[in-house]
């Protein structure tokens, strides 16, 4: 376990405080879901929806206002160690989402569709581990990181490009990006898992 990962979940649940208002980061949550390869369509209520055609995801890291809220034809699964309002797992549960409040290193699921990895990472405890079981538990895993930040309080580990293309055993697409409020150099792609075509 790395030494400041509980302070640093400790300042993440700080950060979400009370969870009323995610619009900024649900704002930034389009450009992560386009540049990972998902398509929104207008339901006639809204214009940010995502049609999963009934595969099975897990969100690492989802927090409280996973992608998955946004999605139809889902079987999805919010894999995230925080400790949020009670609401917000009453909205999960009341969108037919599972929350499993565990560490990410300690996911055993496996045989699902898809995993999810976005802006989460760094403030884990062991990056490469997530990747690892992200692998094994799904046939794709869809990824959007901030690489070359540097290390803070609540954000533990220095993304790189070269890290992340070994962990995720492929070459994901970087580009400085300035959209929807979300400003840095980003790393991007669909990577195959260990269950790839199975």
């Amino acid at each position: 376990m790395h030494p400041e990962w509980a302070k640093a979940t400790e300042w993440e649940r700080q950060w979400w405080a009370h969870c009323a208002n995610t619009f900024g980061e649900e704002f930034k949550q389009l450009l992560y879901a386009r540049k990972m390869g998902l398509k929104t369509f207008h339901d006639g209520k809204s214009p940010f929806n995502f049609d999963l055609e009934g595969k099975s995801v897990v969100d690492i890291g989802g927090g409280p206002c996973s992608l998955l809220l946004k999605c139809r034809n889902v079987r999805g699964v919010v894999v995230d160690p925080c400790r949020y309002p009670a609401w917000v797992y009453g909205r999960y549960i009341e969108a037919g989402i599972k929350i499993n409040s565990i560490p990410a290193e300690q996911l055993e699921i496996q045989g699902i569709d898809e995993a999810w990895i976005y802006n989460c990472l760094q403030h884990t405890q062991d990056p490469k581990e997530i990747c690892r079981r992200a692998r094994q538990a799904a046939k794709i895993i869809r990824v959007f990181e901030w690489i070359d930040t540097g290390t803070s309080e609540g954000h533990l580990h220095n993304l790189t490009e070269a890290l992340l293309n070994e962990w995720l055993g492929g070459e994901g697409k970087v580009e400085r990006v300035n959209e929807n409020t979300a400003a840095g150099l980003a790393y991007y792609g669909i990577f195959r898992g260990a269950n790839y075509g199975s």
